[in-house]
């Protein structure tokens, strides 16, 4: 009995590193990366279908981009673009 608890223990640990929560750590990020790439087929597609309806996929996905910030930080981006594009005669 004694010597299945200290097999159990080197099974667990090795090179001082906790085997199951090491193999669980991964496979979970394993799993999310495929999540990630099943994601990004989607949104591909549904460029692709933008796309095809006549969509300026370029323009749209400067919007999302946009969306994502803060309405200050566009404005003073939107500002500052405005302003180089004076300055160079635009």
């Amino acid at each position: 009995m004694a010597l299945d608890s200290a097999a159990k223990g080197e099974e667990a640990r090795v090179g001082g590193i906790a085997v199951e929560r090491l193999r669980s750590l991964v496979e979970r990020i394993e799993r999310l990366e495929e999540e990630r790439r099943a994601l990004a087929g989607d949104i591909r597609d549904i460029y692709a279908e933008a796309k095809s309806a006549g969509f300026d996929v370029k323009v749209m996905r400067q919007l999302i981009r946009l969306r994502r910030q803060q309405p200050a930080d566009v404005e003073e981006q939107e500002g500052l673009l405005d302003v180089y594009r004076r300055a160079l005669g635009m």
